[in-house]
């Protein structure tokens, strides 16, 4: 477990933010940004020009939080020790490259090589999701709990499952996609290629195709269908691994609120009738909007995982 303050960065489709976080979460320094619209590209290069101009956009925001952490009061003597990254998936292991869905130029991009070259900190990335289940865990909802997932509701739609105090991880740290759980098999076509996944129905790019306005303006109908579909994908995460606990987070349900979470624990009340899994709810995050940064902030930490004492080496510096 390290400690100290750290950089943190979340990189979503929509936003970019940045702060400097100290070892007990409070964030000083916070700055943020609309995501740079971009192209997919047509090879995995590092100089295609909408890669390296959203890199240079992270770069530069992270920037003006360390500059304006470095010239404050609270920094006193203390260095940043590290640097965490939260962003969408998928992603190769440690986040060595990063391809994530809703940022189209970025594919196979070796993130994390790119922001220690230019910082020259030690750098720690996980997908965003499993970052908000690590903020949660450590000061938020989650912090008593052994066995919860936490997801996100956004631009994209993920989780992070701990399972007995544990961050579940899988064979390449992609584990918690429930965006990618089937919820309308005969839905719409989702950016991955399948067909009826959660994320094809309840994102917020997802909405705005649907109804052709953005998502903060959905009917109370929709939001109440987000709400059930998001409770079905949820509904089968508790059976299949014995969770009673799902926090959500991300600017649809928070925005959303009372129909989307009413709807929600509806259907997961439905779907999930096995004895185990009876009283299972969800609820919003504890940490609300400050919940991207303290995840990273919880990557380059170490939190929680009270299974290990730090991130999987893979993750660290090399």
């Amino acid at each position: 477990m390290r400690s100290g303050p750290v950089l943190a960065i979340d990189i979503g489709g929509t936003k970019l933010a940045s702060a400097v976080v100290d070892a007990d979460g409070t964030c000083h320094a916070r700055r943020s940004r609309p995501t740079p619209p971009s192209t997919p590209t047509t090879s995995p290069s590092t100089t295609d020009r909408d890669a390296v101009e959203l890199l240079d956009a992270v770069v530069g925001l992270a920037s003006e939080s360390l500059h304006a952490w470095a010239g404050s009061a609270a920094a006193g003597s203390q260095p940043v020790v590290a640097l965490g990254v939260g962003c969408g998936g998928p992603m190769t292991t440690g986040g060595e490259l990063v391809s994530p869905l809703n940022i189209a130029a970025w594919r196979d991009f070796p993130l994390r090589r790119a922001l220690r070259d230019a910082f020259g900190l030690p750098v720690f990335v996980d997908n965003d999701a499993k970052a908000l289940a690590r903020a949660e865990g450590w000061l938020g909802a989650a912090r008593h709990e052994r066995n919860y997932l936490a997801m996100v509701v956004s631009t994209g739609v993920g989780a992070g499952i701990v399972v007995d105090g544990r961050l579940v991880d899988g064979s390449s740290g992609n584990a918690g996609h429930l965006g990618h759980v089937i919820v309308e098999p005969d839905g719409r076509r989702c950016p991955c290629g399948a067909q009826g996944c959660l994320e094809a129905e309840t994102s917020g790019t997802a909405l705005a195709a649907m109804t052709g306005r953005p998502a903060a303006e959905a009917p109370v109908e929709l939001r109440r269908r987000t709400g059930r579909l998001v409770g079905r994908a949820v509904a089968s995460a508790v059976s299949l691994l014995d969770l009673r606990l799902a926090l959500v987070g991300g600017s649809v349900a928070l925005g959303f609120g009372e129909p989307f979470f009413t709807a929600a624990n509806a259907e997961l009340a439905e779907r999930s009738r096995l004895s185990f899994a009876a009283g299972a709810r969800i609820v919003p995050v504890g940490l609300g909007e400050l919940s991207p940064l303290l995840g990273a902030a919880a990557v380059a930490l170490g939190h929680p995982d009270p299974g290990r004492s730090a991130p999987a080496a893979s993750s660290g510096p090399s």
